[in-house]
């Protein structure tokens, strides 16, 4: 979701969207549309994994991927899409199922871009998570549906890390007692390290409450000047990567013995064997953020009752677990008590080896609201200079 993915301009697709068209009964040619945010990864799943998965039950239907590009920016080209075609007054939208990022959600309700439909689905009773709920400080209840939870951690080398930190205390004096050895990207190689910014303030404010929950007020980042400082200092001691890739790259050479990644990233590396097997993952309290994509209906969606079926199915407990815990390495985005009595026990301990579905409950924070996450990058930039 995060790696270099090339992106698609907006009457690229508007091209191919353009294709679609909506079916008219239960045995109608249906093209279905799906626009997902993120990397290749994101959009191989739709095309090589699900879309496939799901023509095997309907037949009469034809899966259309469409990559928007990684980050924000792909899923603001959907929100774009969207509102372009709300505006111009259509009443059938070429967009049937969305799969996007927090961020824009506040937009796109705003602008009433997207169906409530998750009361009327046969999985509504496993939609549980308070990202389910609560976007960014948005109200999204009965418009989104997680498909996976993406974590970020400490990973680190066993070998040189024999005790890894419980906290952030122990790991910023693990980083000064071991100059460089402790890597993350800053805030511009990946959300990994926007991440461990995010962390960093929320453990020397202790305001994760304000600034995770709202509302939001500048005046509650009076603290961050003298956060910034000592995070400056700390950036002394430690190792800028140069992305989310680049931090586990240099892991797995031993150039750094610890660091800040995506827990899914990570898994996916071990399973191709790109990772050394040795090294492992742990979340130091307070916590580290996390993200979910988001899996939506446009209000306007031509094919409303199939997107619906579409998304049941990836939201289904066994999908979830044979393709988004087992295959992707992902935390479920439904229920977890429903999805891993189905996974099996090499999956289980692959994922939850150092981070415990007790840790998450505990430490799996989210990200600050937009405006103050905003607000927090420009703080970090500023205290860089």
């Amino acid at each position: 979701m995060r790696r270099a993915f090339a992106f698609l301009s907006l009457a690229t697709i508007l091209g191919v969207l353009g294709a679609g068209l909506a079916g008219c009964g239960p045995s109608a040619q249906v093209t279905l549309n799906v626009a997902t945010a993120g990397d290749t990864n994101m959009v191989e799943l739709q095309k090589n994994v699900f879309g496939p998965e799901f023509v095997k039950k309907y037949p009469n239907v034809t899966v259309n991927t469409v990559g928007t590009g990684p980050g924000d920016p792909g899923s603001r080209s959907i929100y774009d899409k969207l509102k372009a075609q709300s505006s111009a007054g259509k009443k059938s939208w070429d967009i049937d199922v969305g799969v996007i990022h927090q961020s824009i959600m506040a937009e796109m309700l705003k602008e009433g871009l997207l169906l409530q439909y998750v009361p009327k689905t046969t999985v509504a009773k496993y939609v549980v998570a308070f990202d389910a709920k609560n976007a960014l400080g948005t109200n999204v209840e009965g418009y989104v549906i997680p498909m996976f939870h993406s974590q970020t951690a400490i990973a680190y080398n066993p070998k040189y890390v024999p005790a890894p930190p419980k906290n952030f205390e122990e790991l910023v004096a693990w980083a000064k007692a071991n100059p460089k050895k402790f890597g993350y990207n800053g805030i511009k190689g990946g959300m990994s390290g926007q991440a461990f910014v995010a962390a960093w303030t929320y453990w020397k404010t202790g305001k994760y409450d304000v600034y995770a929950m709202g509302p939001y007020d500048k005046a509650n980042e009076a603290p961050w000047p003298g956060v910034m400082k000592e995070l400056k200092a700390f950036n002394e001691v430690a190792t800028i990567t140069a992305g989310n890739a680049a931090t586990l790259d240099m892991l797995n050479r031993g150039e750094i013995y610890m660091g800040s990644v995506w827990v899914d990233m990570f898994v996916l590396w071990k399973n191709e064997g790109r990772m050394d097997p040795s090294i492992q993952v742990t979340l130091p309290a307070p916590g580290m953020p996390g993200q979910p994509m988001y899996l939506v209906i446009p209000k306007e969606a031509a094919n409303k009752d199939m997107a619906q079926k579409y998304i049941e199915m990836i939201a289904s407990p066994e999908q979830q677990a044979k393709v988004i815990v087992e295959r992707n390495g992902w935390y479920p985005g439904i229920d977890a008590k429903e999805v891993l009595p189905k996974v099996s026990k090499e999956g289980q301990d692959k994922l939850f080896k150092g981070v415990t579905p007790e840790d998450l409950a505990k430490k799996g924070l989210v990200f600050p609201l937009t405006d103050y996450f905003k607000d927090l990058l420009t703080a970090y930039e500023d205290a860089m200079k």
